[in-house]
C-alpha cells in the first residue's frame, strides 16, 4: 500500500497535478493538505474518475482544509476540531487491508505567523496551542492502536531539515521552541519519523521550497515541513519513503512536493 501526503495548496486550482501524480507513482491512498475549498466545492467527481472513489473531507471556504482520497472504502471517518476553531485542519480515517486495521491521521497544522512570539502573535500562540492539543490527544490512545500521522506539519525539526539551521535558528518552523515541542509531540505517541530512517538526519531533505525563489532548484533553500510518521507496530512494515521533489518543478506547482511511504 502506498500512502501520499501533499500539501497541494488549492485543489481545485491543481486536481490536474494530483491527476499526473497518480500516473506516476500509482498512491493507494493520498492525503492531501490546504485545498482551500469547503466540502461541497471538493472535485470528488474528477478523483472518481481517475481509480479514487473514495474520498473524507474536511474543508471550509478559503484558506486550509485538509482531504484523504482511497481506491478503497473507509471503515470510519472522524474529525477533531483542534483549538475549536473550525478551521479544518484535521481529518481520521480507518482502513482495514486484510488482516491489518490502522488510523490515517492527515494534518495540516498552522504556520504561525512571522513573530516566534506567541505575545505579540496570535498565529504563532495559536500554532502552539494546536500542538499541545495534539499531544494531548495522543498520549490518550492506546499504545497498541496501529496509527500513520501524516501532513504539512510546518515545522522543521532537525538540522538538515531547513538549508541553514543558524540562519533559520529565529524563523518560525525552525525555532527551538517548535522543535522542542515536536519533539514531545512524537514522544506522546511513539512515532517513528519515517524519513530519518531512510535518509540519515546528516543528510539534507527538504520537501518544500519558496515560490520566492527565481531558481528554486538551482538556490535549494527548502525546508522538511512535510511528514510521516508511524506507531511503532507499523515500522517494521514500512518499506520505502520518498519525496517526489521532481513536482516542484511541475506546471503551475505547489511550493510543497508530495512524500509517500510504502507499506508491505
Amino acid at each position: 500500500m502506498r500512502i501520499v501526503s501533499w500539501n497541494i495548496n488549492s485543489v481545485r486550482l491543481r486536481a490536474p497535478l494530483v491527476e499526473k501524480l497518480i500516473e506516476e507513482i500509482n498512491p493507494d491512498i493520498i492525503c492531501l493538505q490546504e485545498i482551500k475549498c469547503p466540502n461541497d466545492s471538493f472535485p470528488e467527481k474528477q478523483f472518481k474518475n481517475v481509480g479514487f472513489e473514495y474520498s473524507a473531507v474536511n474543508g471550509i471556504k478559503g484558506y486550509h482544509g485538509v482531504a484523504t482520497l482511497s481506491r478503497q472504502p473507509f471503515v470510519k471517518t472522524e474529525i477533531v476540531d483542534y483549538c475549536g476553531k473550525g478551521d479544518g485542519r484535521h481529518i481520521a480515517t480507518t482502513h482495514k487491508v486484510g488482516k491489518l486495521t490502522f488510523t490515517l491521521h492527515n494534518f495540516y497544522v498552522p504556520a504561525g505567523g512571522d513573530e516566534a512570539d506567541p505575545e505579540i502573535n496570535e498565529k504563532f500562540a495559536h500554532k502552539l496551542q494546536f500542538l499541545d492539543e495534539m499531544k494531548a490527544q495522543f498520549a490518550r490512545v492506546e499504545k497498541a492502536t496501529p496509527m500513520v500521522l501524516v501532513g504539512d506539519l510546518n515545522i522543521a525539526p532537525f538540522e538538515h531539515d531547513v538549508w541553514s539551521s543558524k540562519q533559520l535558528k529565529k524563523v518560525v518552523s525552525h525555532t527551538d521552541l517548535e522543535r522542542e515541542l515536536m519533539g514531545e509531540l512524537r514522544a506522546a505517541g511513539d512515532w517513528e519519523d519515517v524519513a530519518r530512517r531512510f535518509v540519515p538526519e546528516t543528510e539534507k531533505l527538504y520537501s518544500w521550497w519558496s515560490y520566492r525563489a527565481k531558481d528554486w532548484d538551482a538556490a535549494d533553500k527548502g525546508r522538511r515541513l512535510d511528514h510521516i510518521w508511524v506507531t511503532p507496530d507499523l515500522s517494521k512494515k514500512v518499506v520505502r519513503y520518498d519525496v517526489l521533489r521532481a513536482a516542484r518543478g511541475w506546471e503551475r506547482p505547489s511550493d510543497h512536493v508530495p512524500i509517500f511511504i510504502d507499506l508491505k
